[in-house]
């Protein structure tokens, strides 16, 4: 419901896409389980992904001139009942989950046959259903403690998505289990956050917490909250150095899930801290901007660089891809570092570019791995012969991680850079470059073992499936796509940027 507008008596369809786009893809993943039968399990998974991208644009469509939706659960008013909102940040953040989800899901359907055992296949697409349920409830919702159910709901159908990799690599369980850990003590510092909020406010609605917040700028619980919760979702966002289960959990998990969480699950955390630092609390609140600039730009400057050295020594494809995900993450954290609309749109924008990037990247190796049955380089040498169009679209990957222009990766840090120099810091513009110097580094080393080694006698030399040649080629091909028209995604992270530099604006009391 719009900003200032009354209650309808009578509610069209149109009037709950708000909770549509999470409830399509909630609802279908225990019928995938009810049904149990694998011919049916990954068309389900397929349409109800598809039904919550087709919301998710009319969604981002509906508030790109500056409307707020405000959906009331059960018809309980905020901020008691429990509310969506949705304005321009987070409808373009379920945009891009959406659009990973539907692009992923033909992909898995070829990889998953090879490295899950048949009686598993309807598990693990009810699973991912549930990460996307999750990933999706948490860019939606309005309400904190929402938000932290929804985080773990994406958290816990994650962990035995990765553990599934055990059936190729029993390291995967290591990592599920690593994974687990960090992620449950960042869950926990969140959580504590929450209840410290809570105990100053009386109120777990984000719109209601922002306006009570301002309030007390003094109050020394409300700092303990804020000090929680950015520790916390600093773990999920995977903020150098808490980054410690990243490198694995990509590595070791199933094909079709290192493409799908490296795109998706980081860029949700990302967007989290973004709401809490602009919309709950707000830069001018007490220590917020301190904290952006003496801690999380040094940490997001560190890992640009420390991430991209460790990749560069890398001898597996895709702890390589993980790596740079780190790195690529120090991005996207030093445009909110910022604090400004330029800063806060690349880092808006690079959520969309990288996740494109990745996806295109951890298919690739997928394929790879299809066929040469492991990710490390020696495994992979001579593949642009034997698979030349999946090498081709690594390619492609590969120059948009660097940000070579025509690119989608360029885009982001044009603007990262602009918004350096925005505020006289030239030498943060020049650490940008220098960074992605270092990218053409380790993605020269991909090509080189892919393009310059001759494959061994023995190899497979089949290409791919269709099946996941023509996902990993459309994201590839929205990877220049976005790189040359790009007046979909800048003017959409633009209007994001504004929205959230404006805060989150008054409880709307009239929605359903």
């Amino acid at each position: 419901m719009a900003e200032g507008s009354v209650q309808h008596t009578a509610l069209s369809l149109l009037d709950h896409l708000p909770v549509l786009v999470v409830l399509i893809p909630f609802l279908a993943a225990p019928l995938v389980v009810l049904i149990g039968r694998n011919w049916l399990a990954w068309p389900l998974a397929f349409m109800a992904a598809l039904g919550s991208f087709i919301v998710s644009v009319m969604l981002l469509a509906k508030v790109r001139g500056g409307e707020v939706l405000s959906y009331h659960m059960g018809g309980w008013a905020p901020p008691l009942g429990i509310e969506y909102r949705i304005d321009t940040a987070n409808a373009f953040v379920l945009l891009i989950v959406s659009a990973i989800a539907v692009v992923i899901l033909p992909y898995a359907r070829a990889s998953v046959r090879v490295e899950l055992p048949d009686r598993h296949v309807p598990l693990f697409y009810a699973l991912f259903l549930l990460a996307f349920t999750g990933l999706l409830g948490v860019a939606a919702t309005g309400d904190a403690f929402n938000l932290f159910v929804f985080l773990e709901i994406s958290s816990l159908s994650t962990y035995v998505l990765i553990a599934l990799g055990g059936y190729r690599d029993k390291r995967a369980l290591t990592a599920a289990f690593n994974y687990l850990i960090m992620g449950t003590i960042g869950a926990t510092f969140f959580i504590i956050g929450i209840g410290f909020l809570y105990m100053a406010t009386g109120t777990l609605n984000m719109a209601d917490l922002a306006a009570r917040i301002a309030e007390l700028p003094d109050n020394r619980t409300i700092h303990a909250g804020f000090a929680f919760i950015v520790v916390g979702i600093g773990l999920k966002v995977a903020i150098y150095p808490l980054h410690l289960w990243l490198p694995n959990a990509y590595t070791y998990a199933p094909s079709a899930i290192s493409a799908f969480i490296a795109a998706t699950a980081t860029k949700v955390a990302v967007y989290v801290l973004m709401r809490f630092l602009f919309s709950v609390f707000q830069p001018d609140f007490g220590f917020v901007a301190e904290t952006l600039q003496y801690i999380v730009m040094p940490f997001a400057l560190l890992g640009m660089f420390a991430a991209s050295f460790i990749a560069i020594f890398q001898n597996d494809f895709k702890k390589m891809l993980a790596y740079s995900s780190i790195a690529q993450i120090g991005y996207m954290l030093l445009g909110i570092s910022l604090m400004s609309e330029t800063g806060l749109t690349a880092a808006i924008v690079h959520l969309f570019n990288h996740a494109i990037t990745k996806a295109t990247l951890f298919m690739v190796v997928g394929a790879y791995v299809l066929r040469s049955g492991g990710s490390f380089y020696r495994s992979l040498e001579g593949m642009g012969k034997t698979m030349p169009w999946t090498s081709a679209a690594a390619i492609v990957g590969g120059l948009s991680l660097i940000g070579v222009p025509g690119t989608a990766g360029f885009i982001s840090k044009w603007v990262l850079v602009q918004a350096a120099l925005e505020q006289d810091m030239w030498w943060i513009a020049l650490l940008v470059v220098a960074s992605s110097l270092l990218a053409v580094i380790y993605v020269w080393r991909g090509v080189e073992v892919v393009f310059m080694k001759q494959p061994a006698d023995d190899v497979d030399r089949r290409p791919a499936p269709l099946m996941m040649i023509i996902p990993i080629w459309i994201m590839a091909g929205a990877c220049v796509y976005f790189g040359l028209a790009t007046d979909v995604t800048l003017g959409a992270a633009r209007d994001a940027a504004q929205g959230l530099m404006a805060g989150p604006g008054p409880l709307l009391l009239g929605g359903h």
